[in-house]
Order: C-alpha cells, then structure tokens, then sequence
C-alpha cells in the first residue's frame, strides 16, 4: 500500500514509482491513496515492469483527493515483455477540488499487452480541470478493454479524454468513454482513434450524458486501416511497406 499527501506547497522533485515482478508468475496488488491539500502540486512517474511474464496478475486501485487549486500530473510507463501472459488491472477514483488540476498519462506501446482492464472514474468540482491520456499497442491475442468516465458535476469544469490505441495481428480492444455534464459551462470532449491490421477487432463506445441546458459535451472517434495516401507518401520517400506502417503507428502513439 502507498500513502502520501501533500499540503500548500509545491514538490519540485517529481517522484519516481518502480513497480512489477521479475518473476515468469506472480499475483501485485497495490493501494494507493493519495490526498493534496489547497494549492499543493505533485508530479509523479510509476514505471511498471513485468519483463518475462507468463502468468503474471497485477491489480492495482487507487484513491485520489486533489484539493482546492491544487495540482496532481501522474505518468504511468508499462514494459510487460513479450509472452503475454499478464493481466493488468487498474481502477482508480479521483475527486478534484474546486480550481484544482488533474493530469494522466497511461502508455503501453512496447511488448505485449496481454490483458488489460482499465476503470476510471474522474468527478470535478466548479472550475476543475482533468486530462486523461492513454496510449496502447496490442499485439498477437491480447485484449485490451478501457472504461473511463469523467463527471463534471460544477460550474465551469473541463474534462479531455484521449485515447490512441494500435492493433495487428488477432488483438482486440473495446473502448467506452463517458463525459456527464451536469452544470452551467461545464466543458468535456473525448477523443478516441483506434487504428487495425491483420485481423484485429476494435470497437469504441462514446457515450455523453448531459443534464444541464448550458453544459457542452462533444466526442470524436475513428476507427479504420493505416491511411493509404500516407503510406504511399512515406514509401515514396524510400521507406518499405513495413517501415513505412511502423512510423505511422509511432506517430499516432507519440
């Protein structure tokens, strides 16, 4: 279990997480909680490593209070190796705090994914803002499923999910995004672009709830092939099939 807060002041030194198992099997399970009182800052890294994973199950939960115009940037880095044969599953509750900030970032774009389940829920107070990022790359027959759900319940809060996701081989993944707007200004948008080769499967799910006449919640989603005329265009400069697909599944991941 992890424990921290912080309170009124800034943490200059980002911290660093090193987190996995090193063994072919195992079960991690990790709690966090984490409370930022008024006007704190915190930036954060978890480094995740499962290098030689055959069966391997990592559950991770976390509890997050952001407090009045405080500031929480968390980036979350997976290497899972190349078997497989891991389970990733984190779920995380978030409370921002009037003017407060929340940033996420979520990358798993080298190795195998295996299976993945994220659930996250994100609720924000009047003038909070959160971002969340996730960045994904399956390979082979891993499954990828993501819940995220951000709830603007006050004035003037805002909301981005964004969520880039690359697929070959027989991988699959199932996206839902859900932005409620339930206040006067409250602002949300997801962005989900989805991205499939071989005979990889990928659905996207948007789903806007909105309960307030002067709330706004837009969404944007793609789903589809590697653009031909990009391809083209990249392999006319010198680059082979393959090369060329590899930039351009980097680029979405970037």
């Amino acid at each position: 279990m992890l424990i921290f807060g912080l309170k009124k002041k800034k943490n200059r030194k980002p911290g660093v997480f090193c987190i996995g198992i090193l063994r072919k099997e195992g079960v991690q399970k990790i709690n966090i909680n984490v409370k930022l009182e008024k006007k704190a800052s915190v930036q954060s890294f978890a480094h995740c490593l499962f290098p030689r994973a055959e069966r391997v199950t990592h559950i991770m939960y976390a509890t997050v209070e952001v407090g009045e115009k405080a500031q929480m940037k968390y980036s979350e880095n997976h290497y899972q190796g190349n078997q497989g044969g891991i389970e990733v599953i984190p779920k995380a509750s978030v409370k921002v705090g009037k003017g407060g900030r929340y940033f996420t970032d979520f990358n798993l774009t080298n190795g195998r994914v295996g299976k993945l389940n994220i659930d996250y829920l994100i609720e924000l107070d009047e003038g909070a803002v959160t971002e969340l990022i996730t960045r994904l790359f399956g390979h082979a027959n891993d499954e990828i499923k993501i819940k995220e759900r951000i709830v603007l319940a006050r004035t003037n809060s805002r909301g981005l999910i964004k969520t880039r996701v690359a697929l070959e081989d027989e991988s699959s993944s199932e996206v839902v995004n859900i932005a409620e707007g339930k206040a006067e200004g409250a602002r949300g948008h997801m962005d989900c672009m989805e991205i499939v080769k071989d005979k990889a499967t990928a659905k996207a799910i948007p789903i806007v709830d909105v309960s307030h006449p002067l709330a706004k919640i837009t969404h944007e989603a793609v789903i589809g092939s590697i653009d031909k005329k990009q391809l083209e265009t990249l392999m006319a400069h010198g680059l082979g099939p393959e090369q060329a697909v590899d930039l351009i599944v980097k680029g979405i991941l970037r």
